[in-house]
């Protein structure tokens, strides 16, 4: 897989991982359509709205990795499961069905909420229709084609179907013997996918991946390795995923750009899901993960230092989410540009480049979105404005005339 160029093509120097805070008409008229009392077409209608709004605001901060602001959806995995056969929704799931451990698991039962989107395997796993499409169509009919390159579309991570889920209660084993058939499945799915997105106009491709970061956490190995039904241990289980990834970019074209996102979650309130530095993951997610760019959460003391940055290949990118989405406070502009700097450091340390060079690979933005859950977190709105003009001048400052 090639490396992109940090110019006009993605990844940008300043970006946001995608969700956007929504307005309240939208929320309202969402809860509505919900509870039955507005229509299909009266949601859509104020989702056109906003969505049109949220792009005209992304350009004039700066942006040119724009999104829809995720506001079609619910929460940020965006529903990928309903253009496959054979995948079931559980509307009201019996606890047992989880590994506790999971911290989103458990930090969704610990605030009393039911675990987010619970979609099981009921059967073989097919491709039949992009849910990506329509949402995709619409953000490209609000910019001209010359920007189409740097649209970025969000996509739930494969593992996302699994992981959760105890051992043996993702798929039904008279439909796949072992995960090796499940995944082979999974894989083609998104292969599916990646064509008709492509074939639609997508260049930018960004898996947000809570699960990836959980290998990172403490909590969750020691879980894992207490629990008597798994087959397999965490670094067993972290390769399959790898491979499960390479799997299903593999077929995609030299000029369309994937990245991954680990997210260390950002629930209602603000709270988040994990914690631990990349150490323990690094050489396995930097060198073996068919990535072009890893957008990476560095805005707190719990994913630890850059030090696992000297393991980031010279053909990859980093995007550095110094900046949180979390709370309204601003960071400091000055120190934020020396993480940055301190950052690359790292990176030259492990490749032998400049620590100039190492900058080229590298971008800024919030550690996670604003409204993973469309409910939003613990920032208003000005609050955002002001975060993503911060990470604007950031990048202006380290990478000044570069998008």
């Amino acid at each position: 897989m090639s490396s992109s160029k940090l110019h006009r093509n993605p990844p940008f120097r300043a970006e946001h991982l995608g969700s956007l805070l929504r307005t309240d008409k939208l929320l309202e008229t969402r809860h509505a359509w919900e509870a039955g009392k507005k229509s299909a077409k009266d949601l859509e209608a104020v989702e056109d709205t906003d969505v049109k709004e949220i792009v005209k605001l992304q350009y004039d901060l700066g942006y040119e990795a724009i999104t829809d602001g995720e506001y079609r959806r619910h929460m940020f995995w965006g529903s990928f499961w309903p253009g496959l056969e054979g995948m079931t929704e559980i509307a009201t799931p019996d606890p047992d069905l989880f590994r506790m451990y999971i911290p989103d698991i458990a930090a969704f039962t610990e605030a009393g909420y039911k675990p987010g989107e619970t979609v099981l395997c009921t059967g073989k796993i097919r491709h039949v229709g992009s849910t990506y499409t329509a949402q995709f169509d619409y953000l490209k009919s609000l910019v001209p084609e010359s920007k189409w390159a740097g649209l970025k579309l969000t996509l739930a991570a494969p593992n996302w179907y699994h992981l959760r889920y105890k051992e043996g209660k993702a798929y039904p084993k008279d439909v796949y013997k072992n995960d090796d058939e499940y995944f082979a499945d999974v894989a083609k799915a998104y292969q599916a996918e990646l064509k008709i997105l492509y074939e639609h106009g997508l260049r930018n491709v960004q898996f947000d991946d809570p699960n990836l970061a959980y290998f990172c956490s403490e909590a969750m190995i020691e879980g894992w390795k207490k629990d008597p039904l798994n087959t397999c241990s965490p670094d067993e289980l972290l390769e399959k995923y790898i491979d499960l990834y390479n799997a299903c970019v593999a077929e995609i074209p030299d000029d369309m750009h994937v990245g991954v996102h680990l997210c260390r979650g950002n629930f209602v309130n603000s709270r988040h899901f994990s914690e631990g530095g990349y150490d323990r993951i690094a050489t396995l997610l930097f060198q073996k993960l068919n990535m072009h760019t890893y957008y990476l959460e560095y805005d707190t003391a719990r994913a630890g230092g850059f030090e696992p940055l000297q393991h980031l290949p010279k053909n990859k990118n980093v995007i550095l989410g110094v900046v949180t989405s979390k709370f309204p406070q601003l960071e400091n502009e000055d120190e934020m540009v020396e993480r940055v700097k301190e950052a690359a450091k790292w990176i030259a340390k492990g490749t032998g480049e400049t620590e100039k060079e190492a900058l080229n690979r590298c971008g800024v933005s919030p550690q996670c979105g604003f409204a993973s859950h469309s409910s939003g977190n613990a920032v208003k709105w000005e609050d955002m404005i002001a975060k993503l003009k911060l990470v604007r001048r950031i990048a202006d400052r380290i990478w000044p005339g570069e998008p």
